[in-house]
């Protein structure tokens, strides 16, 4: 698969322990989700989801994109561990402001208004889920940067073991409550930040975590942030609004069961990204440093040896739920979802752009195009806002009342035409043919579609499997992946693939 010997043996080895964790999360995930959804029931499912979701991005506006210079720069300079210490120090100041904003907003009264519907407890514990979520995003940064990717993937595969073991004894036992799922989350959580600890001290022996920072370091720290950062302001803080405010939309005319369709379309077309998701932070690290190397050769054989494929690897699985949507909500929501079919259609096809928009980001971010990558998302989001009324508001508010539908509805289309303006920039900036990339993806998406409803249509109809949901989903499945497999030999270019790389695989396959 890797030709003219430019990828290197440890990208491939970061990639292949990276997406076994995800296939491992997949696996939990699926188990997880047909559990979850059934033991919340939707409106507290929707509650976790809006609660989790104003504050994941609280985190993210306060990130404003300190991670990612944190691990583009730690992996430039190993050996500098001041760096770890000063980003530690960040990192327990953002966690205090995120308390203290909800102590504040509790006390002065206006938690009705900001979290409509909502227990101050389990806001609290939303918070705290929230945040020791990003602070082992981060550890799992120093992990990568240090080139101990496979030890902190096998953590992390441990991790969701654990949460599911945790989930499925209080759901066997006493039944999910919604404070027992927020315990499991946390106590999981905890585990696998001791696991980074442990293999950190174990093979980076002069990595500290505390001690002191010469105030000359913490002054330079300060300007190289700032410097690679700023530009996130206006884009973080408009971002931030921007979701909350779609969420907020919908809990105040869908309600809390509304959010629970949308939580739920939203966790069954994540499945399709985990693949794609375990290139993003291999590709920062790689562009940044062809970048740094001026190597933009490297950049452009990189963009389009993998992404396409990519997409269309999670084209792949998200045209399937797209076409397996009712059975899918039978499998995994249960009976209180039923009426999510048209949510989680919409959404299945959410994951096929966001692996172009978290893959293409990579070259902004690695090459300092902050500005422009910033410029372009915040266009869109402020466009989308309006829409999003529209489209969510009831009909005495001048708005369609589509609910998470509607919500779905404009993230995918804002998605679609913002990511192609990323697209257009990256392959300008790595002289590469956009249309090509642009095409790719009408024709990918569009007979994988197609022949996921075929698989549909003969599981159901002629094989009778209509009456059987599970039997008819694993069967529609398979054919599916035949039909699938067929095209990928007969016209590898759409997926991406040439025809040498098919014969490369049937040769690794032979045991002559």
């Amino acid at each position: 698969m890797i030709e003219d010997g430019i990828e290197t043996d440890s990208l491939k080895k970061r990639y292949i322990s990276k997406l076994s964790t995800n296939i491992v999360g997949m696996a939990v995930n699926l188990i997880a989700q047909a559990v979850i959804p059934r033991g919340l029931g939707p409106k507290a499912y929707g509650d976790y989801n809006f609660l989790m979701n104003f504050f994941t991005e609280l985190v993210n506006f306060l990130d404003m994109g300190t991670s990612t210079c944190f691990y583009t720069e730690l992996s430039r300079r190993r050996g500098e561990h001041e760096l770890v210490r000063f980003y530690v120090r960040f990192a327990g100041l953002l966690c205090l402001i995120v308390f203290g904003f909800v102590a504040v907003v509790n006390i002065s009264g206006g938690c009705r208004e900001i979290w409509p519907g909502q227990d101050m407890y389990y806001v609290y514990l939303s918070a705290g889920l929230a945040a020791l979520t990003w602070i082992l995003k981060v550890l799992n940064s120093i992990a990568d940067a240090h080139g101990l990717t496979v030890s902190s993937e096998f953590a992390r595969m441990g991790h969701r073991i654990l949460w599911l073991v945790l989930i499925l004894a209080f759901y066997s036992t006493q039944g999910l409550a919604l404070g027992s799922f927020f315990y499991c989350s946390i106590a999981a959580l905890f585990m696998l930040a001791a696991a980074y600890f442990l293999i950190m001290k174990k093979n980076v022996l002069s990595l500290k975590f505390t001690g002191g920072v010469a105030a000359a370091l913490i002054k330079k720290y300060m300007h190289d942030f700032y410097s690679y950062s700023h530009p996130f302001f206006a884009y973080s803080l408009i971002g931030f609004a921007v979701v909350v405010a779609d969420r907020w939309l919908l809990q105040q005319f869908g309600g809390s069961v509304q959010q629970g369709f949308f939580g739920l379309a939203s966790q069954m077309g994540a499945f399709s990204f985990l693949f794609a998701g375990a290139m993003t932070p291999l590709f920062i690290r790689e562009f940044s440093i062809s970048y740094g190397s001026n190597d933009i050769v490297h950049m452009g054989h990189l963009y389009r040896r993998y992404i396409p494929p990519l997409f269309s690897l999670v084209a792949y699985f998200s045209c399937f739920v797209a076409a397996q949507a009712e059975k899918a909500i039978y499998i995994f929501g249960g009976p209180g979802f039923r009426e999510a079919g048209q949510v989680v259609t919409i959404m299945a096809f959410l994951p096929i752009h966001q692996t172009y928009g978290q893959l293409s980001s990579s070259v902004f971010l690695a090459t300092g195009q902050t500005r422009l990558y910033t410029n372009i998302g915040i266009v869109f989001m402020l466009l989308g806002l309006p829409l999003t009324y529209f489209l969510v508001a009831s009909h005495d508010r001048m708005g369609l009342n589509a609910g998470a539908a509607g919500l779905a509805i404009k993230m995918v289309l804002m998605q679609f035409v913002g990511i192609n303006v990323q697209i257009y920039f990256n392959t300008k900036l790595l002289k590469l043919p956009f249309y090509k990339y642009f095409i790719h993806q009408f024709a990918s998406v569009g007979f994988l579609l197609a022949i996921a409803l075929a698989a549909a249509f003969l599981a159901d109809g002629p094989l009778g499997f209509g009456r059987m949901p599970v039997a008819g989903f694993l069967l529609s499945g398979v054919l599916y992946t035949l039909m699938t497999f067929c095209m990928v030999c007969g016209v590898p270019a759409l997926f991406g693939l040439k025809r040498s790389d098919i014969r490369s695989v049937f040769a690794r396959m032979s045991f002559k």
